[in-house]
């Protein structure tokens, strides 16, 4: 199995897949292929463990079904494109070994990937896309790629060292690393400071990997184009700006729910 990636603010990869070559993806990752590369769709890979472990892997952000890519005789290639501006990474993971990744992360991985939900925890409505925050688990005996957003900066923990991150830039770290989120501290800090409510503490030993583009603050940036759009159809159509108003209501009533929701 050969690897290229290409580009560099939106890469892709390429696999070339030999005979009894097997290459394993999330939902939504394919992007093209040779004619001679086969496509099936299924619920369980090697590496999910039964019922609760496919659950699992939808939980995390894995989705119910994986994409399952082999040849059908002769070399072929199957590429994979970036979501967003940053880069890919590979990784090696070996029996007893575990990454932890962000849950959009996980692009494709050889024969044996096992992928699961790793670390869930609410942190309120409307923050992280209203799901709460999420961490997938990387472990099994295969070569896996992970799409991490912007430019990677990458730290290696000394045992006891810790470093505090907010939880968006996190894009990935190996399973030695302790990892805990707490409140930030301070209710000034916390109503005007702009950083969020919560801050991750990562313990070495163990290497982590950094990501500086986060999903909140790209789609912060790209809303203020969103609203001009949706000004522009409102002068054309009456019920752009009713359905405009409702979403806008919607988000921002979810976020005004996550911050002020005892329950998390």
């Amino acid at each position: 199995m050969k690897t290229r990636l290409v580009g560099t603010t939106l890469p892709v990869l390429e696999v070339g897949l030999e005979q009894g070559d097997k290459l394993v993806s999330a939902p939504g990752r394919f992007s093209w292929m040779t004619r001679n590369i086969v496509l099936q769709t299924t619920a369980q890979t090697a590496g999910a463990k039964g019922f609760f472990g496919v659950v699992g892997r939808a939980l995390s952000g894995g989705g119910l079904f994986m994409n399952e890519y082999e040849t059908s005789g002769s070399p072929g290639m199957v590429a994979f494109a970036a979501n967003v501006p940053g880069s890919i990474v590979e990784v090696q993971v070996n029996p007893g070994q575990t990454y932890f990744i962000h849950r959009h992360g996980f692009m494709c991985g050889t024969e044996g990937v096992d992928l699961s939900i790793g670390f869930q925890r609410s942190l309120g409505a409307g923050i992280f896309g209203g799901e709460g925050f999420i961490l997938q688990k990387l472990a099994g005996n295969a070569r896996a790629w992970v799409e991490l957003g912007g430019e990677i900066v990458t730290y290696t923990l000394a045992p006891g060292e810790t470093l505090q991150v907010h939880p968006g830039h996190i894009g990935m770290f190996e399973g030695s690393v302790n990892f805990e989120i707490t409140l930030l501290p301070g209710l000034k800090n916390k109503l005007f400071g702009g950083d969020g409510l919560f801050i991750a503490h990562l313990t070495g030993p163990g290497q982590v990997w950094l990501q500086t583009l986060t999903m909140p603050n790209l789609a912060h940036a790209l809303h203020p184009y969103l609203g001009q759009e949706n000004a522009r159809g409102s002068s054309i159509g009456g019920d752009s700006a009713g359905i405009g108003g409702a979403i806008a209501g919607g988000v921002i009533g979810s976020v005004l729910g996550g911050l002020f929701n005892k329950d998390d």
